[in-house]
């Protein structure tokens, strides 16, 4: 199997954790908050078969590890009965919002145990820097391909949170902006929004990369700090 191969196997690994973890997350936080529409339907799970929709699990990544495209996809939307909740808006947007806070919270473990391996020895601080500062991967080392699978969790995690914070539906975001809209216009946001969110995936607008760069030079700043 060739490096690009492996890499591709860790992103779809990483990819399945990421949405499983994420709508796990709302499923979890909707039943704390009163609906147990999700939880009933067996949501609160890492199981990613219980979580995967055909085109945005499947098909989409699958075009993205032929093509080189990055990685982006969606689970199978949480089923979220907004009547059970007694706050309507908070609850909403707490529901919505865990999805993409649950990512960050992953990314951050995945930095955790890298700055471990970081400081495990110099080899381990070696292949660690390779992977942020060139990309590299030290095939020699066993702590490589543990090093290559954590970063990928914190690059996977992050885009993952970021994408789901764009204020178009049906992104989570959207569910913070649609409360304070008013109903004819909360109306045109969802329709048009959804139109918008497939223009700019379709021609491939580069949306994510002032957003996602800052955010992963975090990230990488530190590690190299190391």
């Amino acid at each position: 199997m060739n490096l690009h191969a492996v890499i591709v196997v860790f992103d779809i690994i990483v990819f399945l954790f990421a949405i499983s973890v994420h709508e796990s997350a709302h499923a979890w936080m909707a039943n704390r908050l009163g609906d147990p529409t999700a939880r009933m339907l067996g949501r609160i799970s890492l199981n990613p078969i219980r979580h995967i929709d055909l085109f945005g699990t499947i098909l989409l990544p699958l075009i993205a590890a032929i093509t080189g495209a990055p990685l982006l996809g969606w689970a199978k939307p949480t089923p979220v009965d907004t009547r059970n909740f007694k706050h309507l808006v908070r609850d909403d947007i707490l529901t919505s919002l865990i999805g993409p806070i649950s990512n960050f919270i992953i990314a951050v473990g995945c930095f955790v145990l890298l700055g471990i391996i970081t400081k495990t020895s110099l080899t381990g601080h070696r292949v660690v820097h390779d992977i942020v500062s060139s990309g590299s991967l030290d095939t020699s080392s066993i702590l490589t391909p543990f090093a290559a699978l954590l970063y990928e969790g914190i690059f996977i995690n992050v885009l993952l949170g970021i994408f789901n914070l764009i204020p178009l539906p049906p992104l989570d975001g959207s569910h913070v902006l649609r409360h304070f809209l008013p109903d004819g216009v909360r109306r045109m946001f969802d329709m048009a929004g959804i139109a918008i969110l497939w223009i700019l995936v379709l021609l491939r607008v580069p949306f994510l990369g002032p957003l996602l760069g800052p955010a992963m030079d975090i990230f990488r700043n530190n590690l190299m700090r190391l």
